[in-house]
This record gives structure tokens, sequence and C-alpha cells, in this order.
């Protein structure tokens, strides 16, 4: 199956029309990112790190975490992983290994980053950017180390804010030079900036739309129009989760009851059904010992 959805997805980012793709931090959102209609799924490094660890993206999740999150959402969901592997973790071997392992857990596409390590939300201040040849030989050896040549290696370059545009779209030249098959110029500041990068490199290109953001929030049909691929919102449901949790516990807290709320939480039958109990219901029945026959 990871053989045809990588190809199934790599020409689906070819055609560049705005593909809008979601955020998922755990496998309950990916569940609910598919059951939604949409068509790929990105896993957020900064929504495992909130959700998982409750604590900020500042390069603090391990590959091994990673990896099992991916695991769990590529047992869950049927739809394209592209996965946020942040720096790579470490240098140029360190990324080798993260392609080989996030690959074995079902990514479709590996997205790696310019920045030092610690890295810090794209959104931040304060980042810093490795050298451009360095990013090279990582770029360079993750695409030796993937097995499946449809693999997309994303190259994100978060080069914009200690550096300027020019400096971030000359990374992005030289990092597709090197083989990767989508960049991600992280946190343009204006419309000019958004046309120059989907017009001006010559491989897909992703868009991150970011609610308080650096970047003006701009519809899906208009990045379509300039050209975009992948129309990103990595954080929209734990944000959107956030909110829905502090209002009803907040309800909870101060009425002693969930009668004011409600209407906004998922009712009992729905949360089983957006987790499959059904199909595990009909598993279990499946497998269930036969009392006529017995144990043998």
């Amino acid at each position: 199956m990871a053989e045809n959805l990588n190809s199934s997805f790599k020409e689906r980012v070819a055609r560049r029309d705005g593909l809008l793709v979601p955020g998922a931090a755990n496998a309950l959102a990916a569940k609910i990112i598919e059951d939604t209609g949409f068509e790929a799924i990105y896993v957020t490094g900064a929504g495992i790190a909130n959700m998982h660890l409750g604590a900020p993206d500042i390069g603090l999740i391990t590959l091994s975490e990673l990896a099992d999150h991916v695991g769990a959402m590529r047992d869950a969901v049927g739809l394209p992983l592209m996965v946020d592997a942040d720096t790579g973790f470490g240098n140029a071997l360190n990324t080798r290994r993260t392609i080989q392992v996030l690959e074995r857990a079902g990514a479709n596409a590996i997205q790696l980053e310019d920045q030092v390590f610690p890295k810090r939300c794209g959104h931040f201040a304060g980042k810093a950017v490795i050298p451009t040849d360095e990013m090279v030989g990582k770029i360079k050896a993750a695409v030796d180390a993937r097995v499946n040549g449809d693999l997309m290696i994303v190259a994100r370059t978060d080069a914009r804010a200690p550096n300027g545009f020019e400096d971030a779209m000359e990374r992005a030249e030289r990092y597709i030079e090197a083989g990767a098959d989508m960049t991600f110029v992280e946190a343009p500041l204006n419309k000019d900036e958004l046309a120059a990068i989907a017009r001006d490199l010559p491989v897909p290109q992703i868009v991150n739309m970011v609610a308080g953001g650096l970047t003006p929030l701009v519809g899906r049909a208009a990045l379509a129009e300039m050209g975009f691929a992948f129309v990103l919102y990595a954080n929209a449901a734990l944000q959107a989760a956030i909110h829905a949790m502090q209002t009803v516990l907040g309800s909870l807290k101060e009425n002693g009851s969930l009668d004011a709320v409600m209407g906004q939480i998922a009712g009992f039958e729905e949360r089983q059904r957006a987790v499959a109990k059904p199909l595990y219901d009909a598993l279990e029945q499946k497998y269930a010992t036969d009392p006529d026959q017995g144990e043998t």
C-alpha cells in the first residue's frame, strides 16, 4: 500500500492546485481528517509536541516518539502522510536513519528543515539556520536513504526571518538541485513573497497558513491560482481542540454539569463511530470461539 500511496500522492501534488491538508497530532485527529473527506494528512511535529508532551515546538520530540505516532496513524488511516521530521534529528548520518525509520513507519513524504538544533516553530522569534552546504548534505543523504523512489523528500527553509527572502529563495534552489521533490519556504511576510515562491521555484511548493502567524492568511483558491501545490493548516485541528476543551471544561467547573455545553460535545455513539468500534465489534465476532466446537 505504501508504494502505491507514494506514487499517487506524488502525482496528486504535481497538479499544483492547492491541495488542502490539515495537520494531525495523533491517530484520532488523523481519522477525523480522513472521515471529513480530505485527501492527505500532515503529521505535525509542533502538534505532537503540544499534545503528547504538553510542551512548545522547540525540538523536544525524539525520532522514536515521532515514529510511534506515524505508525499509529498509518494503522488508523489510508490517506497519504507527510511527516514533519524537523531537522532530521542531527547531521546527515542521523538524517539518513530518520528517513529509514519514518519510511518503515509508513510515511509517504518526509519534511526536513534547515534550522539549527534544537529547532523552533517556524513562526517563533529567535530562529537560526545551518549553513546551506550542510543542509544540502542532509538532503542528499535523505534521497539516498529512501527505499522507494516515490517517497517525497520535502526541504523546508526557515531562512526568511534571520537572513531575508532572497537567501531563503537561493537556499530553496540549492535544495532542489540536491534532490528535494518539494520545497517549503516558511513564514513569507506578504502576498508578493507568496507569489514569487510559487512562480519562481521549479518544484511543487508548500504554503503554511497559521492563525496568528507571520504569513498573511490567504484562501485556497487564491493560493491555487498562484500555483501552490500544498496548502497546509498544520495545527487548525489542535487549536480547535484546545478551545473546545477550555470551553467545555470551563463550563463544567463553573456549573457542575455539562448541561450548558451538551451541544458542543460529540455524543457517546459518535465517539465510538469515530474510532471504528463497529469494525472491532465485527472482528471480535469473527474470531470468537464457537462454543459448540469447544477448545482444541
